[in-house]
């Protein structure tokens, strides 16, 4: 290589930082820990993940969504992780499979789940009846439970007609607070509902909270009933409201969809170009290349409609798991130099926007 031409990349290279890790220490913070020695591959992409939400969307007025698919609750990630988020105000709104919520229900009602095995005998736990969740183990009779305290909740809220998943575990949360306040140190959906943070359930059928409103309605002919319309139109409405729109997606699946069709609806369905979300963070163990929408990156999101196409120096996409990465994410917000910020509570705001 010619001296010009190694000048030239000299250059070209300038604006990168040196690669020079700083030696893992017991004294070391997890802020440390990311900025200083996840500096490539997917320690690399984490890092950048954490700067992008503590540096730019956590200062800047908009509207910061979430994304919750698989099994993240009943693993503890609701207490650990999620609440801190929401009480720091740091997440205005939630998607979440209605599985996460029914397994954070046990938690606000002071039911016990044990870290145990993936390798004990399923034989022996059904017979013994025990549930196992990978290595998340708790009794049969805690879902037998947390059924029944729904469908006697349902009852007592005097809930009737179409109603938005949103206003269902509003009102679920506040059951749950009345009975002990306490749990919303504890409860995602009582937290939420004490901050004034809407979460929605894009698959409303596919979870045990389902598939109690569904005896509810048949067995005491009520009108009661998920409409699935007027959660739609109310994501649309917080996304068209939101000055600029960040979303934080733990996996992927039909809670990433919802989140993200709002830009499409509003360009193709209202005829208000939007123009996409200003900032993506995604944490999933699935890849482009299997074609589905879990792996799907925010470059694709953009011929959607779905990122704007202006900020994908603005998205990243860390390859791990999110119970290892999103606990370190969370820290690094949190122990953000940010501090908190104030919640905009948009559960109390859905008709007037």
């Amino acid at each position: 290589m010619s001296k010009n031409n190694g000048q030239k990349m000299s250059k070209k290279f300038a604006s990168y930082p040196r690669l020079n890790p700083f030696g893992v220490s017991k004294n070391i913070s997890a802020a440390d820990l990311i900025d200083q020695s996840m500096l490539a591959y997917n320690g690399g992409r984490l890092r950048e993940a954490a700067q992008l939400l503590a540096k730019k969307m956590l200062p800047k007025d908009g509207f910061i969504g979430m994304s919750l698919t698989g099994a993240l609750t009943p693993a503890g990630l609701g207490k650990s992780c999620l609440i801190p988020l929401m009480k720091a105000g740091f997440v205005d709104w939630i998607v979440s499979t209605g599985a996460n919520l029914y397994h954070d229900l046990h938690f606000g009602l002071d039911m016990k789940l044990h870290s145990g095995s993936p390798f004990l005998d399923d034989v022996v736990l059904h017979q013994d009846g025990v549930i196992r969740i990978y290595d998340v183990l708790f009794p049969a009779t805690v879902l037998l439970e947390t059924d029944s305290y729904i469908r006697d909740f349902i009852v007592r809220s005097g809930l009737d007609g179409p109603v938005a998943t949103s206003e269902f575990h509003y009102r679920l949360g506040l059951d749950l607070l009345q009975r002990n306040p306490a749990c919303a140190e504890y409860s995602v959906v009582a937290k939420a509902a004490q901050c004034g943070l809407p979460i929605y359930t894009s698959s409303p059928g596919d979870s045990s909270i389902g598939m109690n409103i569904a005896y509810h309605e048949l067995m005491n002919d009520s009108t009661l009933m998920i409409d699935p319309n007027k959660d739609v139109n109310e994501v649309c409405a917080l996304v068209l409201a939101g000055t600029r729109n960040g979303c934080v997606i733990l996996g992927g699946g039909s809670p990433k969809n919802f989140y993200l069709q709002a830009q499409p609806t509003l360009w193709e369905v209202y005829s208000i170009p939007k123009g996409g979300n200003d900032y993506f963070i995604q944490i999933t163990t699935d890849q482009v290349v299997w074609g589905g929408l879990s792996g799907a990156t925010p470059a694709e999101a953009v011929s959607w409609g779905k990122v704007n196409p202006g900020v994908l120096p603005d998205t990243v996409v860390a390859y791990c798991d999110s119970t290892i990465a999103f606990p370190i994410f969370c820290e690094y917000a949190v122990g953000s130099a940010n501090g908190r910020r104030a919640r905009k509570e948009l559960l109390h705001k859905r008709d007037a926007l």
